[in-house]
Formats: structure tokens, sequence, C-alpha cells
């Protein structure tokens, strides 16, 4: 069989590109399955010369990293595509973010030059959590509460069934901010606790819902509206309980590579 007769005579991608995206807004909602097909239909729009998989059922090559849940924002999410064709980053992210719908925001593109797969670089996850009607020092203090604990266990309801797990093991670190007044979800006389935590990336997966599930656990605290979560950060754990740019390599690499 030569090639002109195979079921998908794709050519061999020359190109691999490392891609941060937002959801924000409304989107926050849709679900990664939606996300992705929102995210192929963009790409043919833009007419991205994508690689596909050989085979009767061929796929665009795009390989999704740690998606956020359903109903949680988002300002780093990670997606890596490969092409026939050799493109400029910043004008695929020019082309590719006016395909997108609202609420899908691509922010960066770089050349995947390093050897170790993106997945790898995603040890840990920053949120942002926005309670209204919780006050900064009720706040302060029900997570205080929680590092204290050494094992916080909470349920979740997944499609096989309850599931019970540790969300204390997977806190590394977290902080109360002590200026909720930029929140939108408030009114100036309301008040809005924000917990900043990080959370490693553990199997199962502990989530911002199975952080608040702990708080309930440890200090009873239950906020009057559905808390906000954004996910804000990924990438490897340093010393300090921080995260590594998981791009930082790739870029470094091509400035390198363009001197």
């Amino acid at each position: 069989m030569t090639s002109d007769d195979r079921p998908n005579p794709s050519a061999a991608p020359v190109q691999k590109l490392r891609l941060r995206y937002a959801k924000r807004g409304p989107l926050r909602f849709t679900s990664h399955r939606d996300v992705a097909r929102a995210f192929e239909r963009a790409l043919r729009r833009a007419k991205v010369p994508m690689a596909y998989s050989q085979g009767f059922n061929p796929h665009p090559k795009i390989s999704w990293i740690g998606a956020a849940p359903t109903g949680v924002a988002s300002e780093a999410e990670y997606v890596e595509i490969q092409l026939v064709e050799v493109l400029e980053p910043d004008e695929l992210v020019r082309k590719l973010d006016s395909a997108m719908p609202p609420g899908i925001d691509l922010l960066e593109a770089v050349p995947a030059t390093a050897h170790d797969p993106l997945a790898d670089r995603m040890e840990a996850s920053q949120w942002r959590l926005e309670l209204p009607g919780v006050s900064p020092d009720t706040l302060r203090a029900a997570f205080a509460r929680l590092l204290e604990a050494e094992v916080v266990e909470v349920e979740r309801l997944t499609k096989h069934g309850m599931r019970t797990m540790d969300a204390r093991s997977a806190i590394v670190s977290g902080w109360v901010e002590d200026d909720p007044d930029e929140s939108p979800l408030t009114t100036p006389t309301e008040p809005c606790g924000i917990l900043v935590v990080v959370v490693r990336q553990l199997t199962p997966a502990v989530r911002p819902d199975d952080v608040l599930s702990a708080l309930r656990v440890v200090a009873a605290l239950e906020p009057p509206v559905p808390a906000k979560a954004t996910r804000m950060a990924q990438g490897r754990l340093d010393d300090c309980g921080g995260l590594s740019d998981p791009l930082a390599p790739d870029r470094a690499a091509r400035a390198s590579a363009s001197r």
C-alpha cells in the first residue's frame, strides 16, 4: 500500500507547539469535552496546518495537559499541538485567538524545544478561591485549622460512586488575601474571603471543591453562596512551595537558539 492509498496520508509533523490559554467567564461551566471541540473548530477556522493521526478515523494531534474541572475558571491551561508546517508562534496565537469563542483566550505559544514531556512539569496548581459572605478573618482561622490537621478526609461523588480522599495531603501552602474589595462577586459592604492555595496534582486529584469540603470538615465553614475557583498557575514546585513557569525551558531554549 502506497502512502496515497492509506486511510489518512497525513504528512509527518515538523513542529510541536505548546500553548497556554485561559478559560474565563461563563465558559468555566463548559466541560472539557466541549472546550476540546471548540478548540478543534477554531483550528479549522484559522486554517492551522495540523498533523493528523493515521487510520480510517484520523484526529488532529492535540495533547491536553491537566484540564481544569467543569465550573472552574483558569488562567493557566496548557495544550500541545503538532503541525505539518512551521509557524511563527505569535502569529498562531493571533489567528487562533480570533477564531476562539469568547471566554477561551489564547495567551502564549512556544516551540517544544526540550525533550521532557510538558505533563511532567505539572506537579501542582495554584488556585484562587473567592468565598462571598465569608470574612477574611473567618477564612484565615478555618484554613489554619486545616493546615494543623494531619489528615482531612472528604467525599466526592464520581461516576464510579462516592469516593473518599485525604484533601490535606495534597495542600502544599496557602494564604488568605487581606484586600477582598476587588472581588466582582460582592458589594462594598459584603465580606469576601479569598484563599490562594497551592495543591499537588496527585491521583486522585484534589480539586478546589475538595479544599472547600475540607474547610467544612475542620471548621464547619459553609459559604452562603457558591465559591468561585480560578486556577492561576501550574508548574513544578520549588523549594519555597512556589510554582515554576512550565514553558520557561522551551522559551529559554528558543531565545538561546536565536542568538
